[in-house]
């Protein structure tokens, strides 16, 4: 059985925690697991509107955190945010709940919000992009804090936005308020879209077109996900480190990438009761850290 590593040790590894019975229990999750990093929902993910966040709850998760030692914090925005809806009502609704996410953020000490750009529901990339921009400056004008807004690469299903690193590189650039705006790499999705992360000739080729288009110090966040189906097929099925169709050679290339190092690697993988995948999956990503060459492919 995987032992929870000790906290702070090792590579910049965690997981997206439950946050049921409070924000504070997630960090008793994380701390269960061995997370250096933690990524919560501050609300379900499927409502448009949450219950307040108390004083007493965030202050309380402030503290727990950093006594845990976990020293990176994601928030994910709710998946029914689109800014890049057609939909005139769909696009005000999302704004005003990614306006209160990225307060609920700030209220908790959480500096990065990873937000899907969402579907531009047929009207077509060059239109989805610039409404996904300006919703981005609206929110933000809205919410002054600190809180950077991550925009994740997509999968590629139906009339999703950011399955190719250059239409992210876009969105942020239509953007005014793009100083609050960077990136969140989804290992599992640029893998869907049909980027080549398992060879070495691959990965590097996805490194370099990231820090062409992306720039890679505007990576904040990796969720480092298996998938269930092969390259290129559009489809974002996540599996367990190590058993899906990107395997343990894909994993060694993210956990060898220098470029990468210092950045948080989360897991969004399946999970069991008694969280024992979510450890297997850590210990296997700083396995994969300390050896000396890929394995396999």
């Amino acid at each position: 059985m995987s032992r929870p590593a000790r906290p702070g040790a090792g590579p910049l590894v965690g997981a997206h925690m439950s946050a049921a019975g409070g924000l504070p229990r997630a960090v008793e999750r994380a701390v269960a697991a061995g997370c250096r990093a933690l990524q919560v929902f501050t609300k379900s993910s499927n409502q448009w509107a949450g219950k307040p966040i108390s004083g007493e709850e965030a202050s309380v998760f402030r503290t727990a955190a950093a006594e845990a030692g976990i020293s990176s914090l994601v928030s994910h925005s709710a998946y029914l945010i689109n800014l890049a809806s057609s939909d005139a009502v769909v696009r005000a609704r999302s704004v005003t709940a990614l306006v209160d996410e990225i307060a609920r953020c700030a209220a908790t000490g959480i500096p990065h919000l990873v937000l899907h750009p969402g579907s531009h529901m047929g009207d077509g990339e060059e239109a989805g992009m610039d409404r996904v921009a300006r919703g981005l400056d609206e929110a933000l004008s809205r919410a002054e804090t600190g809180v950077e807004v991550l925009l994740e690469t997509a999968a590629g299903q139906g009339a999703c936005l950011g399955h190719e690193l250059s239409q992210l590189a876009e969105m942020r650039r239509r953007a005014d308020a793009k100083d609050r705006v960077a990136f969140c790499l989804d290992t599992c999705h640029v893998h869907a879209a049909g980027y080549d992360v398992v060879s070495r000739d691959g990965w590097r080729r996805l490194v370099d077109e990231a820090d062409r288009t992306l720039g890679l110090s505007r990576i904040r966040v990796v969720h480092a996900n298996d998938s269930k189906k092969e390259r290129g097929c559009r489809v974002d099925r996540h599996e367990r480190i190590g058993r899906g169709a990107i395997g343990e050679a894909g994993f060694w290339n993210l956990m060898n990438e220098p470029a990468l190092a210092e950045v948080p690697k989360i897991l969004e993988t399946p999970k069991d009761e008694a969280g024992l995948w979510d450890r297997e999956g850590l210990a296997l990503l700083r396995r994969l850290a300390r050896r000396k060459a890929p394995r396999g492919r």
